[in-house]
């Protein structure tokens, strides 16, 4: 890779983002949504086994009481204290997105108002395998704790023994899952959309996966609800001549560590501090456990990008709406006010992107594909309905009566003008409205 100017850059490249319109992809995901909604939990038996190899007849389709217990018993204390204080982290970042219902009563005794309402029951899918999220749990489950959601349920694919990692198991306790499956993938988004013999219907699903996972919520939006189309991770750093090469490689890497199509981004207006990257880059690629899909993700989709400033550098990140936007300058408070189309930004040196990851607080659901230039993170919100609430005096329809009848005849809708207008059929008002 080699240090690309701005002007020269094919943004076409670092944009691309196609990740959910592989129309062969589509069918198969269709013909699995269809399975499932036609034969149940036959189904999904027998795709789990098809795709994971997994026999859920003889592991059982949901975790039970004594495997959580036991997944309790095989996890550290370290590893407890940390999640116990990640799940603090987290929910008192999510409590001050909490709102209220209103209610605003008139002088001529009409009222306005709106009830912000729970969802009664969401889903949330967490990827697994041999992979294990934890974390995933966390940021999924606990916005929809404090949004006052009563059930919480989980779907996560199992490993070859027909289990889920204990450390996922402990997660969902810990966050107040209410039930947990063990089935993945498309099936599983099916399962939660459409319901099961077992598996009540959800009214929400969020949770990232593979590409199957994310056709298939595309597939059941209007079904459920869904927070997101979460597509490969991402990573843009803009930053000054004050960068540690061997930090930024650090950051990069962890992003390109995820996933092939992963994409990391470095933004300078130094090329010495780009070039050193890039050599601390391939250093650290030595020794990197997943260095294999790191490199490929690095090598397609990765950029050393220089700039004539910040300031071209700051309307280049605008520009491509990253996932993460770590922001390495001297004073990096001072640029925050230009900051608009990023998932989550993170000031300084001593921001790495893990720390949102893991426990910080903010969550790590991001959006993803140049959607941040509309969409907003995982939140309280997006576990929430909004009930508009309407009481109109016999005062305040007298008042109103004639503009409403007018509006209404506008449109060419009579019905909706006789619906104001009968109630003072008979009385001198009628003859004003």
């Amino acid at each position: 890779m080699k240090v690309e100017k701005l002007k020269e850059l094919d943004l076409k490249r670092l944009t691309r983002k196609s990740y959910g319109d592989d129309q062969i992809l589509e069918q198969r995901v269709t013909e699995i949504l269809k399975r499932v909604q036609e034969d149940g939990e036959e189904a999904i038996y027998q795709l789990t086994e098809e795709f994971d190899h997994v026999n859920l007849r003889q592991s059982g389709l949901r975790v039970t009481d004594e495997e959580i217990q036991e997944a309790y018993q095989e996890v550290s204390e370290d590893f407890l204290q940390a999640l116990r204080t990640a799940k603090a982290n987290i929910l008192r970042y999510h409590e001050k997105q909490k709102r209220t219902s209103w209610l605003e009563p008139d002088a001529d005794g009409s009222l306005l108002g709106q009830l912000l309402l729970p969802l009664k029951r969401v889903g949330i899918y967490v990827p697994g395998g041999t992979a294990s999220y934890p974390s995933s749990v966390l940021m999924n489950a606990l916005p929809a704790v404090v949004a006052g959601v009563k059930e919480i349920v989980m779907v996560s694919p199992p490993g070859m023994d027909g289990t889920l990692l204990p450390e996922v198991l402990v997660a969902a306790a810990e966050a107040g899952v209410s039930e947990v499956y063990k089935v993945g993938g498309a099936q599983g988004i099916a399962a939660l959309a459409y319901g099961t013999e077992t598996i009540v219907q959800v009214d929400k699903i969020t949770g990232p996966g593979n590409i199957y996972v994310t056709l298939a919520k595309k597939q059941v939006f209007g079904t459920v609800d869904i927070d997101m189309l979460a597509g490969p991770s991402e990573i843009l750093i803009l930053v000054d001549e004050s960068g540690d090469p061997e930090e930024l490689a650090a950051d990069l890497l962890s992003q390109a560590e995820h996933d092939r199509l992963a994409s990391a981004i470095l933004v300078s207006p130094s090329q010495e501090l780009l070039e050193q990257t890039m050599v601390a880059v391939e250093r650290q690629l030595a020794d990197l456990p997943r260095a294999e899909i790191a490199r490929a993700s690095w090598e397609t989709y990765g950029a050393a990008i220089l700039v004539s400033d910040l300031q071209e550098g700051m309307d280049l990140a605008n520009q491509i709406a990253p996932e993460h936007f770590e922001l390495v300058v001297q004073d990096p408070y001072s640029w925050l006010g230009q900051v608009r189309n990023v998932g989550a930004v993170f000031l300084g040196r001593y921001s790495p992107e893990p720390v949102g990851d893991y426990f910080a607080g903010p969550n790590h659901v991001l959006p993803t594909g140049g959607s941040a230039r509309f969409y907003s993170p995982l939140n309280v919100d997006m576990f929430m309905k909004k009930v508009s609430v309407i009481g109109y005096s016999e005062a305040a329809l007298k008042r109103d009566a004639r503009q409403i009848a007018l509006l209404a005849r506008s449109e060419g809708l009579e019905a909706h003008a006789r619906a104001v207008e009968v109630r003072f059929r008979g009385r001198e008002e009628a003859k004003k409205i």
